[in-house]
């Protein structure tokens, strides 16, 4: 707990309630619940939805492939950015497989003592998990062509 926040009764738990990269769809409310806390005034979410479009093209759906080690990088980089934030608990899962437009790819959800401390630790969370987490996206086309993205 900071010295500035009087208002909290406890310090921070900083617990991580999931870090999973799965083939199960994902549920961005479970995700919510699993974070409600009675010491949370904040219980911010995200969720990475597939969509319809990328760079002016139609997109008919994709598939997420990772490394056998996606798991435990996804653990290790959400252990990492909570470390040095006051948020209570976290929750973040990555899916993989085929998804349609619509499906969540990136489940995210932090519970914390004030909205600023959730919303950035979201945001953090969001960030490193897409920066470093060992998956790669292949795109379908409605013009019968693909690529894959952010793929070394």
């Amino acid at each position: 707990m900071s010295a500035a926040d009087t208002s909290r009764r406890t310090s921070a738990a900083r617990l991580v309630h999931r870090a999973v990269v799965t083939t199960d769809p994902l549920d961005v409310a479970e995700h919510a619940a699993l974070v409600d806390a009675p010491a949370a005034g904040a219980v911010v979410t995200f969720a990475g939805v597939v969509r319809d479009h990328d760079h002016g093209r139609a997109v008919l759906g994709l598939e997420y492939s990772g490394h056998p080690t996606a798991g435990d990088v996804l653990a290790r980089v959400v252990a990492e950015v909570v470390a040095d934030l006051e948020v209570d608990a976290v929750a973040v899962s990555h899916r993989l497989g085929a998804l349609a437009i619509g499906d969540v790819a990136l489940a995210v959800a932090v519970s914390a003592a004030h909205r600023g401390q959730a919303f950035e630790a979201c945001s953090r969370l969001v960030d490193e998990v897409k920066a470093q987490l060992p998956v790669w996206k292949h795109q379908a086309f409605d013009d019968g062509t693909s690529e894959w993205v952010a793929c070394p």
